[in-house]
């Protein structure tokens, strides 16, 4: 259906379209009626003496019929889709229709006899009556109709008063009397048929406003899982806010599972579905009928509970839902189990608002993922930095945008020969009030504003440039690697700058490699991600899997990936020694490497002991305190000088 004209209003649209409707049921209805006062009428005109105008009339009154009948059959289903052009022709041969009956009127009042005039009055009012009567519960149709009715109605008039009358002769009285009778028993029939009106335009009413209903709960709750959607649990929440009593709290948890992407990967989206809506049943129940459950989006969940008297009481509520979602879950003979993470704010705890409530508990459940699987975190603003200021986001990106976050860069090192082999960039801010910030002072901030694709771009023009100027002045920065975060990867923007990147500088790809963490396998992008990952390995990129050890992923996952080298943790090097469970992973990641053909760096060595027995190992590369600090190009330019002149620094 094209676009309505601007001079019709959407009230307007919606009333043409409930009447056309109900019209067209009428007309077809009434089909058979108005044939037969149609031939009665003929009869009396052709009495009358009347020809050639009456068979003109009756012709139209024929091809008015048809038309009514057609538009009745290719009527759509839904009012939406009736079209304004189809409502205008619709309207336009009614009223067509109207003057044509109303015409025996004119023809009767013309011919001289006072039974006949009488006839025609009768005739004209009684159509008058039917228009009325029939349409009366649709006045914009009712009132579109009687207009052409009265019109026509003053031409009688006009007729009968420029005509000589006589009395008339026995028969036409006859005639009058009978069409007196027909017309009682069609008023009575009228008013009858009124009732059928009555009950279409209420079953229309009905229909209208359960497809309201429907769409209303469409728009306002998650389709696969029948919970509330953001938008109505926000509302709902507002709801609990303005209705809560003064001796209770309001809590609001947000959930978000733990490894249900593997779920999807290994069963299927089939299985995935049914953990979704089996969780929601289970959160539903919970919520009980006071309570508000609903599916943010993903696999992400919000609860809202009124009155919970203190904070003890919110932990419990927490660790129940936390309960419920690890119970096993059946599918197809299997039996599937997922884990949560739950951030707990309560109204008393932030500013009671909707928004701030809900943005507490997300900073809550992001501790609780942090912290490891099936965790509940309650809010307190004394353990959450402060919210960014307007003036904190300016100075970031700012910062960002003239290129104040530069690289640093680390060296690895062969453990052997204290050989540089390459570097990591990391990124340094230098502020101009407070000096060099590291990385821990300001990435989070960057992940808060979603600045995360213009920082990588940022970095890795810095990068590019910095492995240029080197090659350029005959040094070998061996392999110097860059972070990639993944949130930046899922974005197509930004995978299309680095791409323009990469290839104005084919030159140095050879010596860039892209570190990536176990969250890639885990990120609700990670399709995306692994697929730029790929393309930028075939592009001759080399790309280091960091972190390896501490995240999410199990060994299946390294199947799913190609890459060249992984970075063992420091959280477990600096165990080597102290823990012998550290010296076990060490040597089982050790073997992993060995068998799938990648090397390996041991993150964080700052001891001569951890350096010693990395070497007994079978570690070769290892990076660290050890070894040297970040440092900026300039002095890793010095760096690279001492390591030409055969000079060897293993500590710094």
């Amino acid at each position: 259906m094209g676009p309505a004209p601007v001079f019709v209003s959407d009230n307007l649209l919606l009333t043409l379209r409930h009447q056309t409707r109900i019209v067209l049921h009428i007309t077809n209805r009434d089909f058979f009626k108005r044939i037969a006062s149609l031939v009665m009428m003929f009869a009396i005109c052709r009495y009358g003496g009347s020809t050639t105008e009456l068979f003109v009339t009756t012709g139209i009154i024929l091809l008015t019929e048809v038309a009514v009948r057609l538009c009745g059959q290719m009527i759509p289903d839904r009012d939406e889709d009736l079209a304004l052009p189809f409502m205008l022709t619709v309207w336009a041969i009614n009223s067509a229709s109207t003057i044509a009956y109303l015409w025996p009127s004119v023809i009767l009042a013309g011919h001289g006899s006072v039974a006949l005039l009488l006839m025609s009055f009768m005739w004209m009012f009684g159509l008058f009556v039917h228009i009325s009567n029939t349409f009366v519960a649709l006045p914009l149709y009712n009132w579109s109709q009687m207009l052409p009715a009265f019109g026509t109605a003053f031409y009688v008039m006009w007729t009968a008063a420029g005509a000589n009358h006589t009395t008339g002769l026995p028969g036409e009285w006859i005639v009058l009397m009978a069409g007196m009778a027909v017309y009682v028993s069609n008023t009575i029939e009228t008013l009858n048929q009124q009732k059928d009106t009555q009950r279409a335009l209420a079953t229309a009413r009905a229909e209208a406003a359960q497809r309201l209903r429907a769409l209303e709960h469409t728009t306002r709750h998650d389709a696969l899982t029948g919970l509330r959607n953001r938008q109505a649990f926000d509302e709902a929440v507002a709801g609990l806010l303005a209705r809560r009593r003064s001796d209770g709290q309001i809590a609001v948890f947000l959930l978000d599972l733990d490894g249900f992407k593997p779920i999807n990967d290994t069963y299927s989206h089939e299985a995935g579905d049914t953990v979704l809506m089996t969780i929601a049943r289970r959160l539903e129940q919970i919520a009980g009928p006071s309570g508000i459950a609903a599916r943010l989006g993903g696999d992400e969940f919000g609860l809202a509970m009124p009155d919970i008297a203190s904070a003890g009481a919110a932990r419990r509520l927490a660790a129940q839902m936390i309960a419920a979602v690890a119970e096993p879950i059946p599918w197809g003979g299997k039996v599937l189990r997922a884990a949560t993470s739950v951030g707990i704010c309560l109204s008393g705890r932030t500013e009671s608002t909707v928004p701030a409530l809900c943005a507490a508990a997300d900073q809550a459940m992001y501790r609780a993922k942090a912290a490891g699987v099936g965790r509940a975190v309650l809010y307190d603003a004394r353990d959450f930095p402060s919210r960014l200021t307007q003036e904190d986001r300016e100075a970031l990106a700012e910062a960002v945008a003239k290129a104040q976050i530069r690289p640093h860069y680390q060296p690895k090192v062969d453990l052997a020969t204290g050989e540089i082999v390459g570097f990591e960039a990391l990124a340094r801010w230098d502020h101009p009030d407070r000096g060099l910030l590291s990385p821990a002072q300001f990435l989070g901030q960057i992940n808060e504003l979603g600045l995360q694709g213009d920082f990588l771009i940022a970095m890795t023009r810095h990068v590019v440039r910095d492995i240029a100027s080197l090659l350029e002045d005959s040094f070998d920065p061996g392999q110097v690697s860059l972070n990639l975060p993944d949130v930046a990867l899922a974005t197509q923007s930004v995978r299309q700058d680095l791409d323009r990147i990469l290839a104005a500088n084919r030159h140095v790809l050879p010596h860039l490699a892209f570190e990536i963490t176990e969250q890639v396998f885990t990120a609700r992008s990670a399709d995306i991600i692994r697929d730029s990952i790929a393309r930028f390995r075939l592009a001759g990129l080399r790309i280091s899997l960091d972190d390896f050890g501490t995240g999410l992923a199990s060994f299946k996952h390294l199947r799913q990936l190609e890459f060249d080298e992984f970075k063992i943790d420091s959280s477990i090097v600096r165990d080597i020694g102290t823990d012998p469970a550290a010296a076990v992973l060490v040597e089982g990641f050790l073997a992993i490497a060995r068998g799938l053909g990648v090397s390996v760096i041991a993150e964080g060595v700052e001891t001569e002991e951890q350096r010693r027995r990395l070497i007994a190992m079978g570690c070769r590369l290892a990076q660290g305190y050890l070894f040297g600090r970040a440092m900026p190009i300039e002095e890793t330019r010095i760096r690279l000088t001492i390591e030409r002149h055969g000079m060897r620094l293993t500590a710094t």
